[in-house]
């Protein structure tokens, strides 16, 4: 993959709230056995969109809803999906862009509902016009999105049972493992690295609020106190070095090559308790920037490493 740049995070942020972990086991990758969707009955609405009949021709133009898609069970219905959805391995990508959408190219996939994460180059007013159906899936800022994201596809896709089936378990997971989380006095503190330009996600987005689940500290709040940034700061490394955290996540893993070993070569930073305490974890670039399913996977990853340190 190529190296992400500031602009890069600044277009990617914005459709993806980031966040979230490391390659662990899939307990949520796989479509729910519960529920039918030969029982569904159409028309069905959600929100201002109506779909007179069950949908065989999806295209989806967001890497986390195609992960939702195919966990309900929809992954036949879907014909296309873009560049950027990697997961599951067989869902039928293309050069399709999420990120600069093309109408002209998305209605010769001839589609009969289309999933986005954003309406850039307004284009579900092209859709629209063009009499393609359009759900959009904005990025997620609590699991409480996700999960209602989940089922509103379920509903539209006619996999209202499995998607049910797969926001219980998720709901299960999570409270599993955050009942298994110790008490300590003092909160531990974690910086998570979102590419070796330094940017970082603070508590108010989807990743952070994960963290706080998990009982850390974000060394990043202070930069971005206002919101003006978003919750995706760029931080400094004298602000990082000083702020000492216990943790350092990396989410840049797979596109920047970014390691334990690369985090300690930086300047200054052999001296982070993270770095002197074996606790730079490298997550999966993938997990950690969607809200699908797999979030699972990435509390999981974020807990097992805290788990780690004594009480």
């Amino acid at each position: 993959m190529l190296r992400r740049t500031p602009r890069f995070f600044a277009a990617t942020l914005a459709v993806a709230a980031l966040a979230l972990g490391a390659c662990a086991e899939k307990t949520t990758d796989t479509p729910a056995a519960g529920g039918s969707s030969a029982a569904a009955a159409y028309p069905v609405t959600v929100g201002k969109l109506t779909l007179d009949k069950r949908p065989e021709k999806i295209v989806s133009l967001s890497a986390s809803a195609t992960e939702m898609l195919f966990a309900i069970g929809a992954g036949p219905q879907v014909t296309a999906v873009d560049d950027n959805s990697n997961y599951p391995p067989d869902a039928p990508k293309t050069d399709l862009s999420g990120f600069s959408p093309n109408a002209e190219a998305i209605a010769g996939k001839s589609p009969d509902l289309v999933v986005l994460s954003d309406d850039r180059n307004k284009i579900v007013e092209q859709l629209t016009t063009l009499k393609i159906p359009v759900y959009l899936t904005p990025a997620a800022t609590t699991l409480d999105d996700s999960y209602r994201q989940i089922t509103e596809l379920g509903t539209l896709t006619g996999h209202a049972g499995e998607a049910a089936d797969v926001t219980k378990r998720m709901k299960d997971d999570i409270a599993k493992l955050v009942a298994g989380l110790p008490q300590r006095a003092e909160k531990l503190t974690y910086y998570h690295e979102l590419g070796p330009e330094l940017y970082t996600a603070t508590s108010k987005t989807f990743i952070g609020s994960l963290y706080a689940m998990a009982g850390l500290e974000n060394i990043a709040d202070p930069a971005d106190a206002d919101g003006k940034n978003g919750g995706y700061p760029q931080l400094s490394q004298e602000v990082i070095v000083k702020a000492d955290p216990d943790f350092v996540f990396l989410a840049d893993t797979k596109c920047c090559q970014q390691s334990a070993e690369t985090v300690k070569a930086r300047a200054g930073w052999a001296g982070i308790t993270a770095v002197k305490n074996n606790q730079v974890v490298a997550l999966d670039d993938d997990v950690a920037s969607r809200w699908g399913p797999r979030v699972v996977d990435l509390l999981r990853a974020i807990i097992d490493a805290v788990a780690k340190v004594p009480a």
